[in-house]
């Protein structure tokens, strides 16, 4: 699987490294994604995603079905 978070779609971006004398070489941000476990109430089940700092911040803010369904809606995820 991708380096995609599954609820804010963050992923790999590419940029610069810059050096004092200016010289430029290409390098990769990569998002602080984490493999985490939610407990999912509608189903009485745990559900796995891969997330990042900010998508856990956002489960937790607008709660774990409205985070999925919004997911499910952008195309991030299919299947949970």
């Amino acid at each position: 699987m991708a380096r995609i978070c599954q609820i804010t779609g963050k992923q790999l971006q590419r940029g610069n490294n810059v050096s004092h004398s200016n010289i430029k070489t290409k390098r990769e941000f990569l998002p602080n994604l984490h493999n985490k476990r939610f407990w999912y109430e509608e189903e009485n089940r745990w559900v796995t995603l891969k997330v990042s700092a900010a998508g856990i911040r956002t489960i937790r803010k607008n709660g774990l079905k409205a985070a999925l369904a919004k997911a499910e809606q952008n195309g991030l995820i299919s299947i949970y």
